[in-house]
């Protein structure tokens, strides 16, 4: 597609200001998922990136799969854990480190911390899944279970990081995790080149942040759509209001969205470069589930 100069001067001054602002106020940058991405090599996998004609039909567009179900321990979620615990001090990682998640980040700390030496305890609502259970601590990681309807994750985790002495690696709301989620945008645009649009699940923001900073650098004109669940749409409420909203236990098969809102940092990241935020029904999610 052809564009007439006025607009790619206009995109380019445009790209120039996301990028200054970026750099004086945001707590991520490209450079940040640049180093991840170099920090990650011959740890996390490249994972491939698959089309369907009979998807491309059925949407009249050039669709790419970028599959991190064949990332190590099945999802995004390594890539962020990972470049979070290899950033840790000698002292943390001889001390150990805390999580709280129901399932992937869980997997992911626990890997992480087995393949670099580091000890990993996760907190896990007794409800997650069991096969989730049972891989966390299958890479060996200690867990300790609670119950959501009467816990708060976050205080639970802060008393027994205090009483253990131990860093706590939050699933989404850390700046080396956001990071090290956006290689995974950076990986695909390398392989498939500049793309029209980026959709992008989100949960907690940190795979839609760490997405979106490398969309907008590496394709300036990708329009970033964040998607999460009808019954969790506090990401989509926060975006239209500008101001955090929040949900409590959401009702939805999608258990790792079940967060109860954006992060401190993924907040202020998806108003900047995110465009947008939609949310899909439960009955759409089992239908893509089943397809």
């Amino acid at each position: 597609m052809l564009y007439a100069p006025r607009i790619v001067v206009r995109c380019a001054v445009q790209a120039l200001q996301r990028k200054k602002m970026a750099q004086n106020i945001l707590p991520v940058s490209f450079s940040d998922v640049e180093a991840a991405a170099k920090r990650l090599q011959g740890k996390a996998f490249k994972t491939p990136v698959l089309t369907s004609a009979t998807f491309d039909k059925q949407t009249n567009a050039r669709v790419f799969f970028k599959c991190e179900n064949f990332q190590r321990t099945g999802s995004f979620k390594f890539r962020g854990a990972c470049n979070a615990l290899m950033q840790l001090s000698e002292r943390e990682k001889q001390r150990g480190v805390l999580t709280f998640s129901s399932g992937n980040h869980a997997q992911a700390i626990a890997l992480a911390g087995k393949l670099l030496g580091i000890p990993a305890t996760v907190v896990m609502p007794s409800d997650a899944p069991k096969v989730k259970q049972e891989a966390t601590h299958g890479y060996g990681a200690e867990i300790i279970l609670y119950d959501r309807s009467e816990v708060v994750r976050e205080e639970f985790t802060a008393r027994i990081a205090q009483e253990r002495n131990l860093t706590i690696v939050p699933p989404y709301d850390d700046a080396r995790v956001i990071a090290g989620q956006g290689t995974a945008a950076s990986e695909l645009i390398a392989e498939i080149g500049e793309l029209d649009l980026l959709l992008v699940c989100c949960g907690g923001g940190g795979l839609l942040s760490g997405c979106a900073i490398a969309a907008k650098t590496l394709s300036p004109n990708c329009k970033v759509i964040g998607v999460e669940p009808e019954q969790a749409d506090d990401a989509a409420r926060s975006f239209r209001t500008k101001t955090l909203q929040t949900v409590t236990n959401p009702d939805t098969i999608a258990d790792g969205a079940r967060t109860p809102s954006l992060g401190k940092l993924t907040f202020p990241l998806v108003l900047h470069y995110a465009d947008d935020i939609v949310t899909v029904s439960e009955e759409a999610i089992r239908q893509t589930n089943v397809f």
